[in-house]
């Protein structure tokens, strides 16, 4: 009898130990087991559908290469001061890295310099910081894409006409290129005439209609002195609509937009907006962390990654590969 139990004790410890086996982490070079990589991803905002996408698509590669991710950012696309703190706060937790959307392309270098100083590794996505030291930039080559709208304008106005841009806010690297790329391609159209370039929408829907307004009746927009606008991102975009559909010059005055949502668009549907470029947000959070992931994990990463982008307008509305940049599946992802 006494055999027989310590053969089934022996048994019983033997399988424990395979299971325990099984269950450990892998591990290290060094031989301890690797702990669990935990990402902080700092968007520029939370309430623009924009960053719905990129949150959606860095879930996505989360749970594909098994990591936790953290995702925090300010409310507003104004606020620098909460970003700023948001960096240095994980840095101090120790994360295992930081994927970060910066607000402005200076500010936010002294803190990631830092992060990476103290091991914690940083990848950039969506829109450049001047300096500082990174693993990677993950983002729409947003020059290239400004330059789509401006080819869109010359199609738009094929015998010249009077152009406006309202810009974004100053300090936001990927809208500014994205304002340089228009105008570079307009310009090369003598026929198109850029009246008003000088103007800020700001970062909310709010502050871009109340300078939208404002703008059309400094350039008696009502009186044909503007033919058409450009607004680089979401908010401007939107608050550009809303200012030409209250002085009942949406669908006469032509608008080229930036990014999508179901308010904009139902504006290319009606067509009070005549073009949107779509970037990718979904593919660049996903892409993202993957960068950070693979650099975690000693693979070679490449400094630059383009996440692309097109034009959407009512011809193409329907196409399968716009659809799924207009309606990506965030509540598989989000639980939205």
């Amino acid at each position: 009898m006494r055999r027989r139990l310590f053969a089934l004790a022996f048994i019983a410890a033997a399988l424990a130990l395979g299971c325990s086996k099984r269950s450990a982490p892998a591990p290290t070079a060094s031989g301890t087991p690797a702990a669990r990589l935990r990402l902080a991803m700092i968007p520029k905002g939370t309430t623009h559908e924009f960053w719905k996408s990129v949150h959606a698509g860095a879930v996505k590669a989360s749970r594909e290469l098994d990591v936790d991710l953290v995702w925090k950012g300010p409310l507003k696309e104004d606020d620098l001061k909460s970003q700023i703190d948001l960096v240095q706060s994980f840095t101090a937790q120790k994360v295992s890295g930081i994927a970060l959307a910066p607000l402005n392309d200076k500010a936010l270098v002294a803190s990631v310099n830092a992060a990476a100083a103290t091991g914690v590794p940083v990848v950039i996505l969506d829109s450049a910081l001047s300096g500082g030291n990174i693993v990677s930039f993950v983002a729409t080559d947003n020059r290239a894409a400004g330059g789509l709208a401006g080819e869109r304008a010359a199609e738009l106005l094929p015998n010249g006409g009077k152009v406006v841009v309202l810009r974004y806010q100053e300090g936001s690297a990927s809208t500014h290129e994205r304002e340089q790329g228009f105008l570079e391609r307009v310009k090369a159209h003598p026929g198109l005439v850029v009246v008003s370039d000088n103007q800020y929408g700001g970062p909310t829907t709010e502050s871009a209609f109340t300078a939208s307004e404002s703008l059309l009746l400094a350039q008696n927009a009502a009186g044909g002195g503007v033919n058409l606008v450009f607004a680089p991102n979401e908010s401007t975009t939107f608050g550009m609509l809303l200012a030409l559909e209250k002085s009942k010059l949406a669908g006469k005055v032509h608008l080229v937009g930036f990014d999508i949502s179901d308010k904009l668009l139902k504006g290319v549907q009606t067509g009070e907006i005549d073009a949107l470029v779509l970037q990718n947000p979904f593919k660049m959070g996903e892409l993202t962390v993957h960068a950070l992931v693979d650099q975690l994990r000693g693979k070679t990463v490449p400094k630059r990654t383009d996440t692309g982008a097109q034009i959407l307008d009512r011809k193409n509305l329907e196409q399968p590969e716009i659809q799924a940049l207009v309606k990506p599946d965030l509540a598989r992802w989000l639980g939205q």
